[in-house]
């Protein structure tokens, strides 16, 4: 099992960043292109306890897989999950959490991940998984700083907060 810690203090209201995350359309814009993420199927843009959402992504040039999650739980303007259904993990399971702090709102993702097939998907993680993981949520915490803080998200004493990322094995 993995687990996978971000903290980004967004500079915007809890009210504008629960209205952006809870938005299932808005992961187009933190997905990076190469990711090649596309969204098929989604019946609301509403997001609620037992909303299914497919998607395809690319995990290799010209292969495309497709991963359907369910969102299992919701607080309105605090948190909500996310879990896979079918896709390329054993177990996917991401907590989407947003306070207010500090004039705007810390937004933290926690994800626990397993891969498939024992010890050939460990070897998978190290080669590969852990550092595409790296790289898509460290391009969300880009994106999210131009979307809501116009540049680099930082604490009141100019520490960066962006860049925390923590995963464990």
């Amino acid at each position: 099992m993995y687990h996978l810690h971000r903290e980004q203090w967004l500079d915007c209201t809890l009210d504008e960043a629960w209205s952006f995350f809870s938005s299932p359309r808005n992961l187009d814009r933190l997905t990076p292109d190469a990711v090649g993420f596309k969204i098929t199927h989604l019946e609301s843009d509403v997001m609620h306890p037992g909303q299914i959402i497919a998607y395809k992504v690319k995990v290799a040039p010209m292969v495309w897989v497709n991963w359907v999650t369910e969102i299992t739980h919701v607080e309105n303007g605090r948190m909500f999950v996310d879990d896979q259904r079918v896709g390329p993990y054993k177990l996917w399971h991401h907590t989407h959490r947003f306070e207010e702090k500090d004039g705007g709102v810390l937004m933290t993702d926690d994800v626990c991940y397993e891969m498939p097939f024992g010890p050939l998907g460990a070897l998978v993680h190290k080669l590969f998984v852990h550092d595409q993981l790296q790289y898509i949520f460290g391009e969300r915490r880009r994106l999210c700083a131009e979307i809501f803080s116009g540049g680099e998200a930082t604490s009141e004493s100019g520490e960066s907060l962006g860049a925390s990322p923590h995963t464990e094995e």
